[in-house]
């Protein structure tokens, strides 16, 4: 359900459009009414004028994504962000939400305690609010290709974005389709966003976002009818 809410973003839904869709998908209209209860209750959908939106929240999400989607290609001065972890005695907890934090705002661990990306994406660095860090910028002695290299997968990363790719283009069941679009945003969400001086050549990131596009076109057009 909000797959299709994103996919109509800004235009919201009618719960007879959320029931037919549902049943193009396998779903029963009790299901999708419950689903669309607790979206609601968590802040993740609206009600507007007895249709749906998707919730602040989430539209603000997808703003962040794109904003730094933009900034990776613009040109990069070589600089690098660079937090520290400087404050001892937390719990486990605590360590793996910053964990969570960090990668969230796609930087990666150097080594214990150390977090590091390039400092191409303009976005604001909310991370550098928390208490136990200490941060700065800072340009790496040795190579930043070789550096990004270390610190992200990018072959696997590639290969599993393509493999992802063919799936979609080979699955027509729409439920199956849907889930496997699902699989496809996620591994969006882990693209470092890296300048390009430091992609390898092909890198997918363009053509899989395309491919997710064109998906959300056909969500828009189940949901809108």
């Amino acid at each position: 359900m909000l797959s299709l809410l994103l996919g109509a973003h800004p235009e919201p839904i009618s719960p007879s459009a959320m029931t037919r869709a549902g049943n193009y998908f396998g779903i029963s209209a009790s299901t999708i009414r419950a689903a669309l209860s607790r979206a609601v209750a968590a802040g993740e959908v609206e009600r507007s004028h007895a249709e749906y939106v998707l919730g602040d929240p989430l539209v603000e999400r997808q703003r962040y994504q794109t904003e730094a989607i933009d900034d990776a290609e613009t040109e990069w001065d070589g600089d690098w962000e660079l937090a520290v972890v400087s404050v001892t005695g937390r719990t486990g907890s605590q360590r793996a939400a910053l964990r969570d934090t960090m990668r969230a705002h796609r930087l990666a661990e150097l080594r214990e305690g150390v977090w590091t990306r390039p400092a191409n994406l303009r976005r604001p660095s909310e991370y550098a609010a928390n208490r136990v860090l200490t941060t700065f910028r800072a340009v790496p002695d040795g190579d930043s290709v070789d550096l990004a290299a270390s610190l992200w997968d990018l072959g696997a990363w590639s290969g599993g974005g393509r493999r992802l790719r063919a799936r979609l283009e080979a699955t027509t069941e729409p439920a199956a389709r849907l889930a496997v679009a699902a699989q496809l945003v996620r591994h969006l969400a882990t693209d470092p966003l890296l300048p390009a001086p430091l992609l390898p050549v092909d890198w997918p990131a363009a053509e899989l976002r395309g491919a997710y596009a064109a998906y959300e076109a056909e969500l828009r057009g189940l949901a809108l009818g």
